[in-house]
């Protein structure tokens, strides 16, 4: 049995311009070389595979029986070597793989579906694997390799062999019940809720919003009389609801219409009235983690400029 067969690339495709041209001096002119060359490349191409592959005439070559199986063949590896070759570029361009990202509470209602639905539309080869959890488990997990990608509200307990990436900026709002007295109105000052009960947020659960609260409050010249506590907005959002307490919570919130829950601009202008949404991940992201926060952070494609989800 033959050993040892180099079937390179060039000889294969030698052999599969002969096999159309059926006439080695037209293959030789296509292949820009000269005839005895090629007649030699097949001949030895024969004795390797050790069966003749093609039948010789005075007006040309026609296919044997293995010749035509061989052929097929041929075609059939150059095509998966081309394949390989495409899909290794396109993993180490991040245009295809896998990125297990990692999201909090509410985000999924208003920033995931437009990354996921963005992401089928521009990189079609990536799989975005999904995974709930609190703002210190996503990131955890990101620290510790278990996910790629982690969207988060508070940065505050990030270690620092994290990369951190702002994927939007929102205002925070007042959130009333609607029967509040305030419910309707276009606009008010902080300084209006003076005597209102608030739902604080956890400072241990949410440090950032809480110290955005406190801070909020003290520029408008009071303390919150907090008489409820919640651990994530999912509560906070609760609390209002139910008519019990006001609190102030990211605007972008109103998208989600939970009855019960008006919101109402604030009219301060202080910069320490934004919140802001968060990628993190490892330094040196793998490719397709970096091209997914090209995606998110750049400019949306036209046919999705304004679509609800879209950060």
């Amino acid at each position: 049995m033959p050993r040892d067969i180099n079937l390179s690339r060039r000889l294969l495709e030698q052999f599969l311009e002969v096999a159309h041209e059926r006439h080695f001096g037209r293959a030789a002119a296509r292949l820009g070389m000269s005839q005895p060359p090629l007649s030699q490349s097949i001949q030895r191409l024969e004795r390797a595979v050790g069966a003749r592959l093609l039948d010789r005439g005075p007006g040309g070559v026609r296919l044997t029986p293995a010749g035509e199986a061989f052929a097929a063949d041929a075609r059939r590896l150059l095509e998966l070597q081309d394949t390989m070759v495409q899909r290794a570029r396109r993993i180490a361009s991040g245009a295809e793989g896998d990125v297990r990202l990692g999201y909090v509470s509410l985000l999924s209602h208003l920033y995931l579906p437009g990354v996921l639905r963005t992401a089928a539309e521009r990189l079609p080869g990536l799989r975005v694997h999904l995974r709930h959890g609190s703002s210190q488990e996503v990131a955890d997990q990101v620290r510790t390799g278990a996910l790629d990608l982690g969207f988060l509200r508070d940065p505050a307990r990030l270690s620092d062999d994290l990369a951190v990436t702002v994927v939007a900026t929102e205002r925070i709002a007042a959130a009333v019940p609607c029967g509040h007295r305030l419910a309707d109105a276009d606009g008010i000052t902080l300084s209006a809720l003076r005597e209102e009960d608030f739902v604080l947020p956890d400072p241990i659960a949410l440090p950032v919003l809480a110290e955005q609260l406190h801070t909020a409050c003290h520029q408008a010249g009071f303390a919150p009389r907090g008489v409820r506590v919640a651990d994530d907005l999912s509560g906070l959002f609760s609390y209002v609801a139910a008519g019990l307490c006001v609190s102030l919570l990211p605007d972008g919130l109103r998208r989600l219409a939970v009855p019960g829950v008006r919101f109402v601009p604030l009219q301060e202008e202080a910069g320490y009235l934004d919140t802001r949404v968060y990628a993190v991940h490892r330094p040196g992201p793998n490719p397709a983690v970096a091209r997914l926060l090209e995606m998110i952070t750049g400019p949306p494609p036209q046919e999705l400029r304004g679509a609800a989800g879209y950060p």
